[in-house]
Parts: C-alpha cells; structure tokens; sequence
C-alpha cells in the first residue's frame, strides 16, 4: 500500500482521471428512470479513492472550475443581457428564499440538536455547498470574545461539520435537481429544453452535427429540354417569382455555353437549375424531361455567413433591399438565415436588417464572393479557438474573483468562480457583437465544460472524501444526516415555493435556475448534460451570482443565532 501511494504523490493526476474513467461508467447505469450521471459517479469515485491518502492541489481545482464555468458563461452571454430586467424577479425571489430556507434549517437543527456555532456553521456550509461561510463564520466565532481555546475548539469544529457535510451536500443536490424535479414536474428536462429552445429560435430549426432536412429548402436539378425551347435564361429565372431559381449551366452539343440572361434555350440543350425548391418545381413542367447526370454538368456550392457592414442596407426590409438592388447583384444568392447577437430572426420580407447582422448565403463561389464584398465581411468557419480572446476572457474573470467588497466586518467576493462566470457572460456578448473575434468552436467548448467540472468534483472528493468518512466513523451518523437534512430540506421547499409561488413550468429553466440558487455547480453540470442545450444557463447564472453573496452573509447570521 505504502509504494502505490508513493508512486501517486508523485502523479496525484492519476488518480483524477482514473475518478472520470470510473465516474462515468458508474453514471452510465440506470435504475428506471434515474441515472447517477457522470459527474455525480466522479464525485463518488473520487471519495473511494481518496483512501490512498492522496491529494490535488487547490490550484489544478480552481482551473478546471474556472475552465467550465467561463465557458458556461461565454455560451450564453448573449441571452444572459438579454434576459435581465422584470423577467428576471423570479430568478431574485428564488436565491432570496433558498437562502432564507437554508438559514432557518441550520438554525433548526442546531437547536434540535443542541450543536454549538461552529459546527453549525460548518455543516452550512458544507451542506449548502458554500465554501465562503467557513470563512463569514470563523470571523464572526473570532469577535465574539471568546477564551482563546474555546473560540479555536469551535472554529476546528466548523472544518469538522464541512468535511461530513459538503459531499453529499453535492451529491444531493444533484439528485434533487436532476432527478427529483423532473418527477415532481411530471415534465422531463431535456423535454422543456427543446420546447424552450424553439420558442427562443422563433420556430428556427437547428441541426444537430451530421444531421439535414430530408426535403432541402435548396435544391439542384438537370433538365433536358424539350417544352422550354426559345425561352431565355432571364425569362426562366424570372417565371419563378418569390421562389427564387438561377440557370447555372447550359451544355448544347456537348459543349458548355456562357451563361447571360438573353441566352435562348434550344430543343436538346441540358440545363442546370439551382433555386429554392418550390420555384424549381413550378419550373420543371416548363423545361423538360429530368435527367439523373450528365458529365460535365457538376457544379460545386457553398454556404457563407456574412456580416453585415454597409450601411446602405441598414435599417431596410429585405423587400426594400430586393427592389434597390440589381438583378446582377441578386444573381445566384439565395439567404438562408438571419441572426442578431446570436439569436434567429423570422425570414421574410418585412424583416429589418442591421449592422452587425449575420446573414447566412448559398451559391458558388463567384456569387459569394460578390455578395461578401457587397455587403461586409464573411464570418470564417475556423476549428481553432481565439485564445488571445479567452485568454484575456479567464484572466479578467480571476482579477474579478480577487476583488473584495466589505459588508461592515464581512468580507463579501464572487471568487475565481463567479468571477469567471460574469467574464464569460461579458465576452460572450462581445462575441456576438464582433462575431470576427472571439471564436470557440462547439468541440472546445464542450471538453471545457465537461472535464473542467466532472475534474473539480473529482478534486473535491479527492480532498474531502478521506477526512469525510473518518469524521463519520468515528461520530457515527448523526452529524451526516444532520447535514442530509441541511441539503434536502431548503431545497426541496425551494422547489415548491418555485413551482407554486413563482410559477416556474419549464423543468429545464426551473433547474437550472434551483441548481443556481443553491450555487451547487456539479447539480447544475448534471441539468445541462440531461437539457442538451444551453436553456438551462441563464437562470443559472442569475441565481449562481446572487447565491455566492446571500449564502455567504449566512456565516454571521448562523454565529449569531445559533
């Protein structure tokens, strides 16, 4: 045993990934309807293997934490501003009850039990997952002018109660939010994840990776033609009305021939159309017999996402903007969507366009190029991240963490954490203000989000998970389910309070939201992996801010009435 654990103090790394690896084949397992989940098995992992007597240090735990939560933030930023105003007081109103809730159930049960200040305070912060409270509580227990060794007997007891209370303080949380709530809501997350998401897109479809429409908006076709016969590329073009079609290609005589509006058809020539797909069926009747190939006839297309930048077309229609340009300039440019900071807008002619918007096009490469030159700058597809943009996003986020607001004798911070999270949201809004910088590709941001929080827990179980089980062993469970309690109990009446008070009816927003409120980030990792999609963030990130001040103003109030 001594040699194994030789060999892992000098790579305490080992057995980070070894909790991942075992954690998330633990949370592969189902029992109907519930499943532990990657995180929640990496943290149960990471507390078996903490028995090795091997620990990682805080600083590789600050940085996957920092990691997952700017990425979090930085994928939702946009909807975050947006989101803030009247439509965020239930957001307010829930991390104010949570946190209210939280104090009176320590209050309780340190009455109940008769628990001194100390280790009330520590199986509060423990159980509500706030770290900060060991502090808020040790310097109140440090003015209340206490013989020394009383006033340390009682702030030793404060570590105490956190290290029997904190894991399962995750652990329950994640249970409540992830498998309780959907239960108690009758509705599944991932569900109201997708509902949420298309009322957002405006009913916008968006696809997942490798996936299309079965019957494409844009299609390409091969007519021989028979019945279209004397009539021009432009009279052809122009038959389709709304339904924009191009004539790509002529071959006549197995010779490909320039393409010019006055150019007329004849019996025999093969033709290529390319246009949405309501015109080109309208046209086919038109042309001739469909052909399934013909050599020579290949053609290659494209899709670009344009910024807008000319401000010759801002603040128009797109009606407007079709009768004020030239068919030359219109040529073979089809839009297939719009966006604004991130979000889609309706495709119509009534649409307004304005600097700034990305619009997304299709045609060949000519016909890109001209539209691109027209009308700003093409938004490259790029796999690689911009890490002069997040690398500057993560350090302003930690010198927020640094900052400390004094509340009277109480030291009031978001930490590394929040201050990450509201970088995240500032430079995430700026991405979707200047979409050519800041790019982060899905994939990236993805392997952030999931080892940068499944490697935290692990590191806390990692910490905590020794000194947990001996304290229990050695107090029996008395003290662990005083701190279950302390978990379950405010989160639950949260719960209710959220759902008939507040009014909250979509799972995935209500969780995100509870999970936020409780500051309980591995629950939170847990709701976005079941929602799917970024839904959940939002909420969370409301009541995670609002959390890191109410639960760490509970330390005092719990040394004060307990």
């Amino acid at each position: 045993m001594e040699w194994i654990q030789g060999y892992l103090k000098q790579a305490p790394e080992l057995l980070l990934f070894l909790s991942l690896a075992v954690g998330y084949s633990i949370g592969q397992f189902r029992y109907g309807k519930f499943q532990l989940g990657g995180v929640a098995g990496s943290l149960l992992a990471a507390v078996v293997l903490s028995l090795f007597g091997v620990s990682v240090d805080n600083g590789e735990k600050a940085l996957l934490f920092a990691l997952f939560i700017y990425a979090v933030g930085f994928e939702s930023g946009p909807q975050f501003f947006k989101s803030l105003g009247r439509q965020s007081l239930r957001e307010i109103f829930l991390a104010v009850f949570t946190a209210v809730a939280g104090l009176v159930t320590v209050i309780v049960m340190a009455k109940l039990f008769s628990l001194d200040k100390g280790m009330a305070a520590g199986l509060a912060a423990g159980g509500l997952t706030q770290s900060a409270i060991i502090g808020t509580a040790g310097d109140a227990l440090s003015r209340l002018g206490l013989p020394a060794a009383e006033a340390q007997k009682l702030q030793a007891n404060v570590a105490i109660g956190y290290a029997v209370s904190y894991i399962f303080g995750s652990l329950g949380a994640i249970i409540i939010c992830v498998n309780l709530l959907p239960r108690f809501m009758g509705r599944e997350i991932r569900d109201d994840a997708i509902k949420a998401e298309a009322e957002r897109l405006k009913g916008a479809v968006v696809f997942g990776p490798g996936e299309a429409p079965a019957i494409p908006e844009i299609v390409g076709r091969l007519y021989e033609v028979t019945g279209g016969a004397g009539k021009t590329v432009a009279g052809i073009e122009q038959s389709a009305g709304d339904a924009t079609i191009t004539v790509e290609r002529i071959k006549r005589n197995g010779q490909l021939v320039p393409v010019t509006p006055d150019v007329a058809l004849k019996q025999g020539d093969v033709v290529l159309v390319v246009g949405r797909r309501a015109g080109v069926v309208a046209a086919a009747g038109g042309l001739g017999m469909e052909l399934e190939s013909e050599p020579g006839m290949e053609l290659v297309m494209d899709t670009q996402d344009v910024i807008l930048r000319n401000p010759v077309y801002a603040d128009k229609s797109l009606a407007e903007i079709k009768r004020s340009t030239t068919p030359e300039l219109r040529h073979g440019i089809y839009i297939l969507g719009i966006r604004r900071a991130d979000e889609p807008l309706a495709l119509s002619d009534q649409t307004v366009m304005k600097v700034g918007d990305v619009i997304t096009v299709y045609g060949t490469e000519q016909d890109l190029k001209r539209i691109v030159a027209e009308a700003g700058a093409p938004l490259t597809t790029d796999i690689k991240t911009d890490f002069v943009f997040h690398g500057a996003g993560l350090v302003v986020g930690l010198l927020i963490g640094l900052i400390v607001v004094r509340a009277g004798s109480i030291p009031l911070t978001l930490g590394a954490g929040g201050g990450a999270l509201l970088s995240g949201l500032v430079f995430g809004w700026l991405r979707s203000r200047h979409q050519t910088m800041g790019n982060m590709p899905v994939a990236a941001s993805q392997i952030l989000k999931d080892l940068g929080l499944a490697g935290f827990v692990a590191a806390v179980g990692l910490q905590s998970g020794q000194q947990a089980i001996h304290t229990i062993a050695s107090s029996g469970l008395t003290l662990f389910l005083i701190g279950v309690v302390v978990t379950l109990v405010p989160l639950i009446l949260a719960m209710l309070f959220g759902r008939y008070v507040l009014g909250y009816d979509n799972a995935a927003v209500f969780a995100g939201a509870l999970s936020g409120s409780r500051s309980a980030n591995p629950a939170f990792g847990g709701v976005l992996d079941k929602a799917g999609n970024s839904i959940p963030t939002v909420p969370f990130a409301i009541t995670y801010a609002l959390a890191n001040v109410f639960l760490t103003l509970l330390g005092p109030l719990i040394v004060a009435f307990a």
